[in-house]
């Protein structure tokens, strides 16, 4: 791999992992109702996902879910009806879940970091074409006629390190305006567009085809 097509790697990885997606509307969520550190737990959870899709489609899994249509068919609908019900209930959720802060940190102590791991983990992993991406993106980036794995772990570490970034960036600027959302109406008025963003992300993905 030379450095002219790793620069190139670093802008298509910047470009993919700066674009809202579920991950970080989950980041931003959790920043605002639980704050920073216990929505790092959540990036950390997703980070995770990501990390055990690119090790999948290096063992070549990923090429079994690009021909096998039940194993992606399962995998898509358990995507799609997890993040149907992160939106279902957000969307529904009390306008005190943000108003909460002003009185201390009730809220923030009532979800663990490891439930927010679990849930970052779910949400990261939740998307089957992930494999798909992993197994067709990076082979375009590796040098055939050299080690594999070295590259591989560069790719991989240089793209965990991006999507840490800008997740934890997502949180720490959703915690920062948090305020502003306990004025009344505001914290149910987010709760509603980031309900229907979730269900949104969970009816595209149900479009998603394997070609």
């Amino acid at each position: 791999m030379t450095l002219q097509t790793f620069f190139l790697y670093l802008a298509a990885v910047f470009v993919l992992t700066v674009t809202p997606g579920p991950s970080v509307l989950m980041c931003i969520t959790n920043g605002i109702h639980h704050g920073v550190r216990r929505a790092f737990a959540g990036a950390l959870g997703s980070v995770t996902a990501v990390c055990l899709i690119m090790a999948v489609s290096a063992a070549g899994l990923g090429a079994i879910l690009a021909v096998s249509e039940k194993v992606f068919l399962i995998l898509k609908w358990c995507g799609v009806a997890y993040l149907t019900y992160i939106g279902v209930r957000t969307f529904f959720s009390a306008q005190s879940t943000i108003e909460a802060g002003r009185d201390g940190d009730a809220e923030r102590t009532r979800k663990s970091r490891a439930g927010l791991f679990w849930q970052g983990f779910l949400v990261g992993g939740s998307n089957p074409k992930a494999l798909l991406f992993f197994t067709a993106f990076f082979p375009q980036f590796i040098n055939p006629h050299a080690a594999q794995l070295p590259q591989f772990l560069v790719l991989g570490a240089t793209f965990v390190c991006f999507e840490l970034f800008w997740l934890t960036f997502y949180a720490h600027f959703a915690a920062r305006v948090a305020p502003w959302l306990r004025t009344p109406g505001r914290a149910k008025m987010f709760n509603r567009i980031s309900g229907a963003t979730f269900i949104g992300a969970g009816a595209l993905l149900a479009t998603v085809r394997r070609s």
